[in-house]
């Protein structure tokens, strides 16, 4: 039996996927791919015509693991603007230091630059629920800028917690209390 083109696409995506979550993104080679995937080497480039255009098919899965997460923490509704914020910063640490490898490609700077491949539609909105939120705890303010103020100090604080550095600095043991140091920053003291 002949699997279907769609069928491929969608097994060697998936294999990416399962790959990057076991052995991190410096495993995802073509060749090791379409090894798993049971296919010839040649196979992917039938229907990834560059490394890059595979590798952007598996991230487009994290970022949409990771908007699905986002989308289901904020759901229940009724959080205050800055409580919804604590909350996306929970959901957003916790995915990156659990899944450091899906992580580590979805915000490697050569994909997110490239428009061609789509990501951006992708990563874009999870930014605007980011910005809308800000926004609403912050009128004042630019929110755009404010939430990627913001975004940049989350993103640091997990590379730097993956890394063991802020424990170390810190001695904290657990993220919390920087995110909720973050928020104040960005957003200004709580004042519940």
């Amino acid at each position: 039996m002949h699997e279907s083109d769609t069928g491929l696409r969608a097994r060697l995506v998936q294999v990416g996927v399962d790959l990057v979550t076991a052995e991190g993104a410096q495993a995802l080679s073509l060749r090791e791919i379409a090894r798993r995937a049971g296919v010839s080497h040649g196979a992917p480039r039938r229907h990834f015509p560059t490394h890059l255009s595979l590798l952007s098919a598996i991230a487009r899965r994290g970022f949409t693991d990771l908007g699905d997460r986002a989308t289901k923490a904020l759901g229940t509704g009724g959080a205050s603007p800055r409580g919804d914020l604590e909350t996306l910063g929970r959901v957003y640490l916790d995915f990156a230091l659990t899944n450091t490898g899906m992580y580590e490609l979805m915000f490697r700077h050569d994909m997110l630059r490239s428009d061609e491949l789509g990501l951006r539609e992708t990563s874009l909105p999870l930014f605007g629920v980011l910005v809308d939120l800000v926004g609403r705890a912050r009128p004042e303010a630019d929110a755009r800028l404010v939430a990627g103020s913001l975004w940049a100090n989350l993103h640091g604080i997990a590379q730097l917690w993956s890394w063991g550095s802020l424990q170390l600095a810190t001695g904290a043991d657990d993220f919390g209390p920087l995110l909720a140091t973050a928020l104040d920053a960005h957003l200004g003291p709580d004042r519940r």
